[in-house]
């Protein structure tokens, strides 16, 4: 009838997880959708933003490793929050992934395996995780580095396409946000490209 409301039950509407929303609207998080063969590269490129800028609107030490055309590594510097034992804070999906960083929640959305690892004050935490699901508790571990952030990501080569990696030959500077021009980072940005033939880089 025109003019009629349409109603709906409860039992219509679907309500998303975070990591169907991210693999159903990758280009929400990501700037490009499912189909792209940029899709890797894009997933990197929002981890290391994410890790290279801290909240107070600096630039940190961060370091990144490509292990192969769906696998990375982003290691930073920024210090994660604690609770009253020193140990960190419960992130996204009671995970090592800390909340006020989306940027490697989404990531893991996208991936079949991230290995987390937080360093703070002289004491490691290790957390494996399937998608966004933790695999077991965490595993402390004793480190001599004070504080940061080592993440590993396995992307999910069924969902990114057998035509889909991380673009060779990157440069740091290609992996700088928009935002970055207006605080241009002055540290060392290297990139360590493990694959048959790549090139390594580093931007001062």
């Amino acid at each position: 009838m025109i003019g009629s409301v349409e109603r709906y039950t409860a039992d219509q509407i679907q309500g998303l997880t975070f990591e169907e929303h991210v693999r159903a609207r990758p280009a929400m998080y990501f700037r490009v959708g499912r189909a792209s063969p940029e899709l890797p590269t894009e997933v990197l490129q929002q981890v290391i933003w994410d890790a290279l800028h801290h909240r107070d609107g600096t630039h940190g030490q961060i370091s990144v490793e490509i292990g192969s055309d769906l696998d990375f590594t982003v290691e930073d510097d920024q210090r994660r929050i604690s609770d009253e034992h020193g140990r960190p804070v419960p992130g996204f999906f009671d995970s090592l992934i800390d909340k006020e960083r989306w940027a490697p929640a989404a990531a893991a959305a996208l991936s079949v395996r991230t290995v987390v690892e937080v360093w703070l004050d002289g004491r490691g935490y290790r957390q494996e995780m399937d998608g966004t699901t933790a695999i077991g508790t965490w595993e402390e571990f004793a480190t001599s580095k004070a504080c940061g952030t080592r993440t590993t990501f396995h992307l999910d080569p069924s969902y990114c396409g057998p035509d889909e990696a991380i673009a060779w030959s990157l440069l740091p500077e290609e992996l700088h946000g928009q935002e970055c021009e207006a605080r241009p980072s002055p540290v060392t940005f290297p990139i360590r490209d493990l694959r048959a033939g790549a090139e390594n880089s580093a931007s001062e």
